[in-house]
């Protein structure tokens, strides 16, 4: 594991263990006295702290890794997965949304249609891209990016990350939950295979609207809930004060989400976060879209389409004893 860049509060003891390290290695270097036994051991000590950490993360723990500021977003997968992109724009009714980015790939020689949120590395980059917080126009241009593939008969990949779809009066007055709400239907009765990952957040409807898949995936340290803890936190309790509260009981996690059958598996980060070896954590990722890849195609589209439709069906179903 890299040395922290960044760290959030609960790393802190982690900081701390780099922080002497580096100290030791410094005295090694001025002095030329040997400390190799003692790096040995404070870096022992750094491996078992990492992995004692960041297998016991809290839901809130959990959404403050899916926010680091250097984790990979979609176009860092996409240029690490694919042999080439071919990027298309707009959704030709209004204009092209650039929260979402989307068009042809090559992976491994498989031609695939990747969709994805872009939330921006800086602010520069985040104003340009809403803060990947998509317009109906967004929603829209992936659903002709999904009409598209499925025209060449080429899967879909997509990858989630936003903190919602764009709350603005602008966007409800174009439709933004009819756009929403048409891609849930669209995506559930497209003909091609759909292989979804949530990489970082997962907000609402608009992480949904991208989010049908035959294969729902989330990374280790990612969230997926219709709300945002802050949110819900001030919704109950008309205060942000118990955003923590509010990611324990949202059940948000991916292990959480896996227990309840709302996603097909959980992808494992490298340790300490997908940041901190995005090289690792796209490889990962790539590995588990040739596999399904290779099983989803060989199905039949009508049974493709009725297998992801009794899939959703069956989430939320309460059985009356």
């Amino acid at each position: 594991m890299q040395q922290l860049k960044t760290s959030f509060d609960f790393e802190k003891p982690l900081s701390d263990l780099y922080q002497q390290i580096d100290k030791v290695k410094q005295i090694a270097d001025k002095t030329k006295v040997d400390m190799s036994a003692t790096l040995a051991e404070l870096e022992e000590k750094a491996e078992q702290t990492s992995t004692d950490l960041y297998s016991n993360l809290t839901g809130w723990q959990k959404v403050q890794m899916s926010r680091h500021a250097e984790r990979p977003q979609t176009l860092d997968y996409i240029n690490a997965i694919c042999d080439d992109f071919i990027e298309l724009h707009g959704d030709r009714t209004v204009k092209d949304d650039k929260a979402i980015i989307g068009g042809f790939a090559t992976i491994d020689g498989q031609t695939v249609m990747i969709i994805g949120h872009q939330k921006g590395k800086n602010t520069k980059e985040r104003q340009y891209r809403n803060f990947g917080m998509a317009n109906p126009e967004g929603y829209r241009k992936a659903l002709r990016l999904m009409r598209l593939a499925e025209k060449f008969n080429k899967p879909v990949i997509s990858f989630i990350d936003t903190m919602g779809a764009y709350p603005g009066l602008e966007a409800e007055e174009r439709g933004q939950g009819e756009a929403i709400a048409r891609n849930l239907l669209e995506m559930s009765v497209l003909k091609v295979p759909i292989i979804c990952f949530i990489v970082g957040e997962g907000a609402s409807g608009g992480a949904l609207g991208i989010g049908i898949g035959d294969k729902v995936y989330m990374l280790e340290h990612t969230w997926y809930s219709v709300i945002s803890p802050e949110s819900c936190s001030s919704i109950l309790w008309r205060s942000w004060d118990f955003k923590e509260k509010a990611a324990e009981c949202l059940k948000l996690t991916s292990e959480d989400m896996f227990k309840n059958k709302l996603i097909d598996g959980i992808v494992k980060e490298p340790l300490g976060g997908a940041h901190q070896n995005p090289e690792e954590m796209a490889e990962t990722l790539k590995a588990q879209i040739l596999d399904d890849l290779k099983s989803l195609k060989k199905m039949d589209s009508e049974k493709l389409i009725a297998k992801r439709i009794d899939k959703f069906c069956a989430m939320g179903v309460v059985n009356e004893g």
